[in-house]
Parts: C-alpha cells; sequence; structure tokens
C-alpha cells in the first residue's frame, strides 16, 4: 500500500501533513519532520484498525510505504 504524504505550513507557524488517501488522518508539528512523522505514525494505527475491521485485507496491509506527495 503506498500513501501519500502532502505538507504545509500554517499560518502559525506549524506544519501539517496529511496522507491524502485516508480521509481525516492528519498531524501538526513544529517543524515538518515532526508533522511527517506524526501523520505517519497515525496512518499505520488507522491501517491497521481498517485491517482488524475487515475493511482491508491482508495483501493490502502487508506493506505501508509512504511518498511525498508532488505538487
Amino acid at each position: 500500500m503506498l500513501l501519500h504524504v502532502s505538507t504545509g505550513r500554517e499560518m502559525d507557524g506549524r506544519w501539517i501533513a496529511e496522507v491524502e488517501e485516508l480521509a481525516g488522518v492528519m498531524a501538526w508539528g513544529l517543524t515538518r519532520d515532526v508533522a511527517v512523522t506524526a501523520v505517519k505514525a497515525l496512518a499505520r494505527r488507522v491501517v491497521a484498525d481498517r485491517l482488524a475491521a475487515g475493511e482491508l485485507g491482508a495483501e493490502d496491509a502487508a506493506s505501508v510505504s509512504f511518498v511525498a506527495a508532488v505538487g
């Protein structure tokens, strides 16, 4: 499963990171790296929950990879 992480900067200086394929999966941090690390951890928890709920097959969640979104 390949997930795309997009980042941006809020007006107050915080960074926001979002996983495009998982609605509502976003995290903030004082730096870009902190926000990206937090959103990756959250995305893994969401994927695990969906797997446990039967919403994803084991083959879908066997490998979770991230790539920075372009644009």
